[in-house]
């Protein structure tokens, strides 16, 4: 018997030109090079320029990942854009992004997971894609971090950066089993009780302000390496696979402590990790697509390989998902 499933047939990726390095910020917080590299293994970031918003970063990012996939904006009729810093309050940026890149009327929308948004955003258009309500869908990270900065907290300025990143999601026909190319397996999680450790303190129904990123890092680490394993092992026994049959780990360019703490306690073999987070730093949603896209196009990724993608950010929010490419 076939099933239908979320296939994702193009990725691309878009960085600003802006490169901000450690040294960089020295000059405007009290930091160092070694200070950041040791805790976070940040070497630098980009920076969108003035005049950019948000959606031209993920319209970028969309250009590519069509390309890739063969496809033309023409073809599309799912935009989902996971976002922490939309152009504006409403419309959504889906909607703009639509418009900039000349889609036909479908469907577009937002998706606010912080940095858990693409994992979140992918497992949504799973739920069109695979029950054939669409034909061609985008899925997008995109995110303007530097914007949420307090340029005076060496602590969390440090982390950050600007990006976009986007996959082409179509469906394929599969035999409902493990080698299905293909989205397999999600596990999705929230917990508000643990908002005050990661938020930005502002917004439209409190302060009128956007406000800023305030975080207490200890705490999110202790809770990211634990909720974050627990994600993983769920999605992958959603998938009905084993962590260890996982080609490429992809996981969210938070911290690269992180990163190895996550790898480490589930068993990953470092060589399967890919990392971007020394040159990227924290792109909060599009640090995924954004790190997916750089290993498919310097080629580690290839056809029929499963991945296998995590996330964890405010609210706090986190997940996994399994897909074989």
């Amino acid at each position: 018997m076939s099933v239908l499933r979320s296939v994702v047939t193009g990725v691309g990726g878009y960085l600003p030109d802006e490169v901000v390095t450690n040294a960089d910020l020295t000059k405007v917080v009290d930091t160092s090079d070694e200070w950041i590299r040791e805790r976070t293994g940040i070497r630098q970031r980009r920076r969108a320029a003035p005049e950019q918003a948000v959606s031209d970063l993920a319209v970028e990012a969309a250009r590519k990942a069509l390309a890739a996939a063969g496809r033309e904006p023409s073809d599309v009729d799912l935009i989902i854009v996971a976002t922490t810093t939309p152009d504006l309050t409403f419309p959504a940026t889906a909607v703009i992004v639509q418009r900039k890149l000349g889609c036909p009327v479908g469907v577009a929308f937002d998706v606010q997971a912080v940095c858990s948004g693409f994992v979140y955003a992918l497992s949504t258009a799973d739920g069109f894609v695979a029950r054939g309500r669409a034909k061609c869908a985008l899925v997008i990270g995109a995110e303007i971090m530097t914007r949420l900065m307090d340029w005076t907290d060496r602590s969390t300025c440090v982390l950050f950066g600007d990006g976009a990143g986007a996959v082409v999601v179509e469906p394929g026909e599969g035999r409902g089993d493990t080698t299905d190319q293909g989205l397999l397996g999600f596990a999705l999680r929230a917990d508000g009780s643990k908002q005050d450790l990661l938020y930005v303190d502002g917004g439209v129904s409190t302060t009128g302000q956007v406000g800023k990123l305030r975080m207490q890092g200890n705490q999110v680490f202790r809770h990211a390496v634990v909720n974050i394993a627990e994600a993983i092992t769920a999605a992958a026994a959603d998938a009905g696979v084993l962590v260890e049959e996982v080609d490429w780990f992809i996981p969210h360019q938070a911290n690269l402590r992180i990163l190895d703490g996550v790898a480490k306690r589930l068993g990953i073999d470092e060589k399967k990790v890919v990392v971007t987070v020394g040159e990227h730093a924290n792109t909060s949603a599009a640090s995924i697509p954004l790190a997916m896209a750089q290993a498919v196009n310097d080629g580690r990724i290839q056809r029929g390989q499963m991945l296998l993608l995590e996330a964890m950010g405010g609210g706090l929010t986190w997940g996994a998902c399994v897909l074989r490419y």
